[in-house]
């Protein structure tokens, strides 16, 4: 959070603008004398044992639990999962770590960058790497779509003057000891169009392609979907009563703010079970249909309110969301790069069961 100095965080929790340090520091006060285990990784969790072992620089710990919540977060996408042909010249850093030298360690990358991927960061870190004097001459993007918030794209880069180049993307990478450039084309149903390839030269390529749940720890042991994240409840409970999971190990959100309401309903359910009491049992569960690509809980115990988080698989320029086949909310310009909120109301809405959720695109 340190290096995100940017504003945009609170707007959902504390209905105000706040930069990433000052949400942090919003948290840091509400904790209060709460023990924590700093510079420690934990390298293994017996989740029938209810017992994890850890690494800090006191030694080895072994810790047991009443309840586990896992907030493991995410990681970037690597440059090498683009599989881009040419060399790997120094210069080439992803927009996270490009974020943490300039905010951070207070260094530039470089002169003339190229950004490819339109997700958050890498426009949020145009607009940053524009601010110390550096030319960032495009965002390339291969989808035909912004993989961003709209708010980013309007006060990133056209704010800044800062091409959006869609159905576009890196192919080649050129240089020797530095990055000397990069030959860009256009794409049409995901072929590179040959005869549309240029060169640009630059000294800096900022990958902005994505986050992937970080389950490495977890991986085979907790039940988890196609797209890595650990699969929850509407209490944001594992498949074990006992260990719950929270933001963007379950799905990637927009915002910190979403994740942060998931983090608090995950205390509050496992201080409960902690104490010996006994949560809801399930009622029913999601079955994902068309236009859909993620939900943010699987299963529901049809007991209270809650929100559930979802994205669609590609454009619409208006989304009606299905449950059971009855239309429920309708989305204007609904974009699988930005989430859509659905009040999950057991009194409003059959949650037992088969549950079959899907969104229709209809024209204007």
């Amino acid at each position: 959070m340190n290096q995100c100095i940017h504003t945009g965080f609170g707007l959902q929790v504390f209905k105000m603008e706040l930069s990433g340090p000052e949400y942090h520091e919003m948290y840091s006060d509400k904790m209060g004398k709460v023990d924590a285990l700093y510079e420690t990784m934990v390298l293994y969790i017996d989740f029938k044992m209810n017992k994890m072992k850890a690494m800090s620089t006191t030694g080895m710990h072994e810790i047991e639990y009443g309840a586990l919540i896992l907030a493991t977060g995410a990681r970037e996408r690597p440059f090498e999962a683009l599989r881009i042909q040419g060399t790997r010249p120094a210069g080439i850093f992803t927009a996270g770590l490009a974020q943490k030298f300039v905010n951070l360690e207070n260094h530039l990358p470089g002169h003339k960058a190229v950004i490819v991927g339109s997700g958050d960061i890498g426009m949020i870190m145009a607009r940053r790497l524009t601010l110390e004097g550096v030319t960032v001459e495009g965002v390339y993007e291969i989808m035909p779509y912004p993989g961003g918030l709209t708010r980013n794209i309007a006060q990133c880069l056209i704010d800044f003057n800062i091409p959006l180049h869609l159905s576009t993307s890196v192919i080649k990478v050129h240089g020797k000891s530095r990055l000397e450039g990069v030959t860009v084309t256009q794409f049409e149903n995901g072929i590179p169009l040959r005869e549309k390839e240029r060169f640009i030269e630059c000294d800096t390529l900022v990958a902005s392609v994505g986050l992937i749940p970080e389950n490495d720890l977890v991986k085979g042991k907790i039940e988890m979907g196609s797209d890595e994240g650990i699969i929850v409840d509407d209490l944001m409970r594992t498949n074990y009563e006992n260990v719950f999971a929270c933001g963007n190990n379950v799905c990637i959100h927009d915002l910190v703010d979403f994740a942060t309401v998931e983090g608090e309903k995950a205390g509050k359910n496992a201080a409960i079970v902690s104490k010996g009491k006994e949560l809801p049992e399930r009622a029913g569960m999601i079955t994902v249909k068309e236009g859909i690509r993620v939900v943010s809980a699987k299963y529901m115990t049809a007991t209270e309110p809650f929100k559930l988080y979802i994205r669609v698989d590609k454009p619409m320029e208006i989304a009606t969301i299905n449950i059971n086949g009855k239309a429920i909310k309708a989305v204007v310009n609904a974009r699988p790069s930005e989430m859509i909120e659905i009040n999950m109301d057991p009194n409003k809405y059959d949650l037992k069961g088969k549950i079959e959720l899907s969104a229709k695109g209809v024209k204007r």
